[in-house]
């Protein structure tokens, strides 16, 4: 399933409702360099690979505008060792 993810510059966050929750990926942007701090989704909405596209969205975005990844959450450094092609991006 595909879901509608939000990406909110001013907030430094990708973001997407399920069933009236928030799911979110946050991030802090500094000289072209995209720090993954934290990747949420609620129980209630969980294993429905949620965070998955969160982190593939922030990652495609990444790449668009040339940015260097640090996957300082935990689960966005294992979807990035899980998924080779985004290790490039990568400090």
């Amino acid at each position: 399933m595909t879901h509608d993810i939000t990406h909110e510059t001013e907030l430094n966050r990708f973001s997407v409702t399920v069933d009236d929750q928030l799911c979110v990926l946050e991030y802090e942007l500094a000289d072209n360099l995209m720090t993954i701090t934290h990747t949420r989704v609620p129980p209630a909405v969980g294993g429905k690979g949620i965070a998955a596209e969160l982190t593939r969205t922030a990652l495609e975005t990444a790449r668009q505008h040339q940015w260097r990844v640090v996957p300082q959450c935990s689960y966005a450094a294992i979807y990035i060792t899980r998924h080779p092609q985004y290790a490039d991006l990568t400090v």
